[in-house]
């Protein structure tokens, strides 16, 4: 008998998905994810995240910052993270992927239901007075060219199954909502 994913979910217990953190920079997408991965530990969840930032230092290293290393970027994350769901895992991702037909490629490599896009929405300038490396400063400057929400653009998504405002939620309310998600999903 060969094992599947269905076999690896059986035996971890668990529905394995893609959680898809996504937003400008500085929006809150690496925080939300850090503690959406604690807290989903604590309950006994298998996870792995997969932060836009800890990838550009190995997986995706090669590449800069123009739009078709945005692209490969996204779809490098996104068969990653098809592995790992296969493999039984919640997969936590937190990137950018400013780019909705790139955000659609990483949807369709999943079943139905295996696929959450969660929207960290916050204005632009709330994300840069949260920016503690200057990154949106040096891109005003022209330091850093193509950044997201700057000189390139962010198109956010039409159809999330989830928008977390980060103004008006903690870090906790907002875990608190996508936990609440997942939990209705394995219904």
């Amino acid at each position: 008998m060969s094992i599947d994913k269905g076999t690896r979910a059986r035996a971890l217990n668990q529905r394995p998905c893609m959680v898809w953190l996504t937003g400008l920079p500085s929006a809150g997408k690496s925080t939300i994810a850090d503690l959406l991965e604690q807290r989903l530990g604590a309950l006994g969840r298998h996870t792995y995240l997969l932060d836009g930032d800890n990838i550009r230092l190995g997986l995706s290293r090669d590449l800069a910052f123009t739009r078709p290393d945005r692209v490969e970027n996204v779809r490098r994350i996104s068969e990653v993270a098809k592995l790992m769901v296969d493999a039984g895992l919640i997969a936590i991702v937190a990137v950018i992927s400013p780019f909705r037909s790139e955000r659609a490629r990483a949807r369709a490599l999943m079943e139905d239901g295996e696929f959450a896009e969660v929207f960290v929405d916050a204005p632009i300038e709330v994300c840069e007075a949260r920016d503690v490396k200057g990154l949106y400063a040096k891109a005003r400057r022209g330091d850093i060219p193509d950044f997201t929400g700057i000189d390139s653009p962010y198109e956010p998504p039409e159809n999330p199954e989830l928008r977390i405002n980060t103004v008006e939620l903690s870090p906790d309310e907002a875990v608190d909502e996508i936990l609440q998600f997942l939990q209705e999903r394995e219904r």
